[in-house]
């Protein structure tokens, strides 16, 4: 399955199950952690877990069996990685804070992508 497949499923996914503010970023050429980089935020702590938890499960459906949840102990917080893509649910006060946004708009040289 194609990252860009990926991508849109995820997103669909994190949208029927009510996450909020679903932002997508590119980050090819900006850096070699993986393809895209996906930010929601949930409603609560028990939200952020469950957002978490059916994104791996929907993600093994169609193939994706190495998805692995970080975070699991936090409460405003949770990371999962796709390997292609990394998505970020917080809690909304949180994600203001890291503005996670704001850091990845900037166009970074090639040479200069970080790992």
């Amino acid at each position: 399955m194609k990252v860009s497949e990926i991508k849109k499923n995820i997103e669909k996914i994190l949208d029927n199950n009510k996450a909020k503010n679903i932002a997508s970023i590119n980050l090819k050429n900006k850096s070699y952690i993986a393809d895209y980089m996906i930010i929601a935020s949930g409603t609560s702590s028990r939200h952020l877990q469950a957002l978490s938890e059916i994104l791996v499960m929907e993600l093994k459906k169609i193939g994706l069996d190495n998805c692995k949840i970080e975070g699991k102990d936090s409460s405003d917080w949770k990371l999962v990685d796709t390997q292609d893509i990394i998505v970020h649910i917080f809690h909304p006060e949180k994600r203001e804070f890291y503005d996670l946004e704001k850091m990845w708009s900037e166009e970074i040289p090639k040479e200069k992508a970080s790992i």
